[in-house]
């Protein structure tokens, strides 16, 4: 069973930077493809980012390359997001997501969800 907890999300200035990470509380984090998506407010879920199971490969929105990096750690159960040069249109609810293979860039292709962390970037 996968078990997904976000931290790391807050209010932060334009410009700033945060790292999220997600842990799992299971022992197959790292058989599982991982991804974050994000709930703007007035939106709808957006993919941001996803990672392989050995974190070989990775994919970013346009909206987010370059800025954003995702990352894992399957000692740690743990997959990060470090978010720098933030910007208003960031703001959302930050979810990572676990999936059985790598390269589905949609909310159905995920099995499993954290709770979701709020992000809050201010002008």
């Amino acid at each position: 069973q996968v078990q997904l907890v976000e931290s790391g999300g807050g209010l932060v200035q334009a410009g700033g930077s945060l790292r999220l990470s997600c842990a799992d509380s299971g022992r197959t984090f790292s058989s599982y493809a991982m991804g974050w998506f994000r709930l703007p407010p007035g939106k709808e879920r957006e993919l941001v980012a996803t990672i392989s199971w050995s974190g070989r490969n990775t994919y970013y929105a346009d909206s987010v390359k370059g800025r954003f990096t995702i990352s894992r750690d399957n000692a740690k159960n743990t997959v990060y997001l470090q978010m720098n040069s933030l910007k208003p249109e960031d703001t959302a609810v930050y979810y990572c997501a676990a999936a059985s293979y790598y390269g589905g860039s949609k909310a159905y292709n995920y099995d499993y969800w954290g709770q979701g962390t709020q992000v809050t970037v201010s002008s």
